[in-house]
């Protein structure tokens, strides 16, 4: 093993210690990417711990850090409290005025890094994830006609990729 190879185990294992204990403390980790609105990229997180209790990973795209950990944090203590997320199902918030849609993703492999690297998952054998879409002011999904956000913002399952 070179001392490169060492130095990047060292800094894997490190991470993956703040991961548990992140989810030890919360419940889940979120790993958070910003975007870039010259390449057309939507920022996007992720959680990370809720494969260890047998559900699917949650994405949020298209939101601000704070907004998503919000919404991901939600959701995620609906899961820990017995609520099994079905794709289809519209979920409402008491301290937000957004609906969300749950959408099953395509390709967890080319967005869920951090997720399958905790759980040692090779990408082809990837953790589920379910995408957390959100309607726009008006109350519209971006599927419907006259959506406010540009497509790029929240793309449909399986356009996305990390």
């Amino acid at each position: 093993m070179t001392t490169s190879d060492a130095s990047l185990h060292a800094w894997l294992d490190q991470e993956d210690r703040h991961t548990a204990r992140m989810i030890r403390q919360y419940g889940v980790y979120i790993q958070s990417v910003g975007g870039d609105e010259q390449s057309l990229s939507p920022p996007f997180a992720y959680t990370v711990g809720l494969f260890g209790i047998g559900h699917p990973e949650l994405l949020a795209l298209g939101l601000d850090p704070h907004t998503a950990a919000h919404l991901l944090n939600d959701v995620a203590a609906r899961i820990r409290d017995g609520h099994d997320l079905t794709p289809g199902e519209v979920l409402t918030f008491d301290n937000w005025s957004h609906r969300v849609t749950v959408e099953s993703v395509p390709n967890p492999g080319q967005i869920a890094f951090a997720a399958n690297a905790f759980y040692r998952r090779p990408d082809e054998h990837s953790v589920d994830l379910l995408q957390l879409t959100c309607d726009d002011v008006d109350g519209r999904f971006p599927w419907e006609d006259g959506y406010a956000r540009p497509a790029w913002v929240q793309p449909r399952p399986g356009e996305f990729r990390a």
